[in-house]
């Protein structure tokens, strides 16, 4: 067993390593910014809810730098909170029409409906943008085999534990993820925080109607895209998500679902994520080894490229992120992250990781699904 967890132990600390090389090569390569306008654009915001900040947020994609676009917001309910909010900046849509359980997908059938852009830009509610946005998302259009395009974000915890938590997930896990994966193998999936797609393509897999039923709508999206043919990009841009979690049962919730998605869409590498995870494999050590000496060593050098990793994204990931801060800025969505709390927050990855095996309910707004194996959302009883 001992054996085993120093195994472990030594395989997610080369993983860690690789993943704080990734940042920063990334983050070199993402300075060199290539702008794009030469296409008309319709961004997409489908809405539920007055999130904190909306306002800002949804005004960070209006004030775009570009030379033709819209905006388009669409809310599943005239009742819906955010719609008084939207209205500040443009038209909203109102779409009660139920296409599939997917409530977002609703909404994005109708504003396609309406578009006149090539490109609809679609993003999620609680991102937020700098100017230049449009032209680094829009650039690799100009290549004629590019379907869609997508960007990595950075978390900005507004006030509270639970969400500090959040973002340092987002952060320090999710983000190095994704850059190592795209390390070892093309990518074909898109995220929520930018899924920028040619209308043609979209068209060519059936539209957003295809994406109806699925939870992991943004996966779905590249996956078919890539099927039919389309190569997917990553933009050398990086989001900013502002992450608010109520309550640290709000922010479990909310990892659970992520977690239960990502294992739904590819289940054997999720399985091995626990080779990413240095902390049970640290803790694993020390204890079958009774804190020898070189298992105290090993969890020090573990600790240590674990805070290389944080130090490199706080760094390196400002050089992307709303509009390429001075060189060496730390940006907002990684300034707040604290050091002592990594072994906190990896073991609530771990604690999160291991609850998302029993079961596949999700918690979605105030809506609960239950997840079949091929991704397709089920509803469930309404949180109360």
């Amino acid at each position: 067993m001992l054996s085993i967890a120093l195994a472990g132990l030594a395989m997610s600390m080369l993983y860690t390593a690789f993943a704080a090389l990734r940042v920063f090569l990334w983050s070199a390569a993402a300075r060199r910014r290539v702008e794009g306008g030469r296409q008309r654009v319709t961004i997409a915001k489908p809405l539920c809810g007055a999130e904190p900040e909306l306002s800002e947020n949804l005004r960070s994609f209006c004030e775009q730098e570009y030379p033709e676009y819209e905006v388009l917001f669409a809310v599943n309910d005239a009742q819906d909170a955010a719609l008084p909010i939207a209205r500040q900046f443009g038209e909203v849509i109102i779409e009660p029409r139920v296409a599939g359980a997917n409530r977002k997908i609703n909404s994005l059938i109708a504003i396609a409906e309406r578009a006149k852009g090539a490109i609809i830009v679609v993003a999620d509610s609680d991102m937020r943008v700098g100017p230049d946005y449009l032209r680094a998302v829009t650039a690799p259009f100009d290549d004629e085999r590019v379907g869609a395009v997508t960007c990595l974000y950075a978390g900005r915890p507004l006030p509270g534990f639970a969400s500090l938590l959040g973002a340092m997930y987002i952060n320090e896990a999710f983000l190095p993820s994704v850059l190592v994966a795209l390390a070892i193998q093309p990518l074909d999936f898109c995220l929520g925080a930018t899924m920028a797609v040619r209308r043609t393509a979209l068209e060519s897999i059936g539209g957003f109607q295809a994406l109806s039923g699925y939870l992991a709508d943004d996966y779905m999206l590249g996956h078919r895209l890539r099927e039919r043919g389309w190569d997917i990009r990553l933009a050398p841009y990086v989001v900013e998500n502002l992450v608010s979690e109520p309550s640290f049962g709000d922010l479990f919730l909310h990892e659970l679902r992520w977690a239960r998605t990502i294992r739904t869409v590819r289940p054997l590498g999720y399985s091995f994520s626990i080779l990413t995870m240095m902390f049970p494999w640290a803790v694993a050590v020390l204890l079958l080894s009774r804190f020898s000496r070189l298992a105290l060593w090993m969890a020090a050098a573990a600790m240590g490229l674990r805070v290389l990793l944080q130090a490199t994204v706080r760094m390196r990931v400002g050089a992307a992120a709303l509009g390429s801060p001075a060189a060496g800025e730390a940006p907002t969505a990684t300034r707040l992250s604290s050091t002592w709390l990594i072994p906190l927050r990896d073991a609530l990855t771990f604690i999160v990781y291991c609850a998302s095996h029993f079961g596949r309910s999700v918690q979605w707004k105030q809506l609960r699904f239950n997840v079949s194996t091929d991704g397709q959302l089920h509803p469930g009883r309404a949180r109360t």
